[in-house]
């Protein structure tokens, strides 16, 4: 797969080749486990488990690549991208009652996952020649479009609409932001990089811990509307 120069150049500038592969597969790994977690919920066999977790880690990463025209999707040309998730499928699909008891510790390294898709997507998308209001959107996308096809495919509303789940946009959003001001700023490094995914991060844990959920409607007299 080929990326235009200025691609490689800002891309390896915020991390080394092998520290984002790695860090790339853990969070296709755990967002993998979700997936596969949501179709044992669902009762599916193994192929429906593999399904969701590849759905699941890659399917953002797969829509951003084809709005920019990033083809063929890394997703398919990197052998590893494509295996992880069926490895992570084979945990869930023997271990499922352990890993639902560690769900915690999943919905945080989740977030470290959110954090990451959300500024390398960002960043991907720029440098394809995107504007900053689309880098963002796609940079939100790349860490939450997987769970929406998750969902779709379970017949479940997208858990990102729901208003009784812990805020997961919004958190991709505050990074994705943040990485568009340091590239118009001209400050964008590993450093400020880390620091976007980090904010991202923090701000989906407390969400997790303290139940923070987005606004609904309220009625034009200011009193919230009464359908839970």
């Amino acid at each position: 797969m080929t990326f235009p120069v200025e691609t490689v150049r800002v891309t390896s500038q915020l991390f080394p080749p092998h520290v984002q592969q790695a860090l790339d597969l853990i969070g296709i790994f755990v967002f993998a486990l979700s997936g596969g977690l949501l179709a044992v919920r669902k009762n599916m066999d193994i192929f429906g488990i593999a399904v969701l977790a590849e759905a699941t880690a890659l399917g953002g990463g797969v829509m951003r690549d084809l709005v920019i025209g990033a083809t063929p999707v890394v997703a398919f040309t990197n052998l590893g991208y494509f295996v992880t998730p069926l490895v992570a499928a084979t945990v869930v699909f023997f271990l499922h009652p352990e890993v639902e008891r560690i769900n915690r510790s999943v919905q945080t390294l989740d977030a470290m996952g959110l954090g990451l898709f959300c500024v390398t997507g960002t960043v991907k998308a720029h440098d394809y020649g995107l504007g900053s209001v689309a880098a963002v959107a796609l940079g939100m996308l790349t860490a939450a479009g997987g769970g929406v096809i998750r969902d779709v495919l379970a017949q479940e509303m997208p858990s990102l609409l729901r208003w009784d789940r812990e805020i997961y946009a919004v958190p991709a959003l505050v990074g994705s932001s943040m990485v568009v001001v340091l590239i118009a700023a001209g400050h964008l490094t590993t450093a400020t990089a880390t620091a976007s995914a980090l904010t991202a991060f923090v701000l989906r844990v407390l969400a997790l811990k303290y139940g923070w959920r987005a606004p609904r409607a309220w009625h034009r007299n200011g009193s919230r509307t009464s359908e839970e």
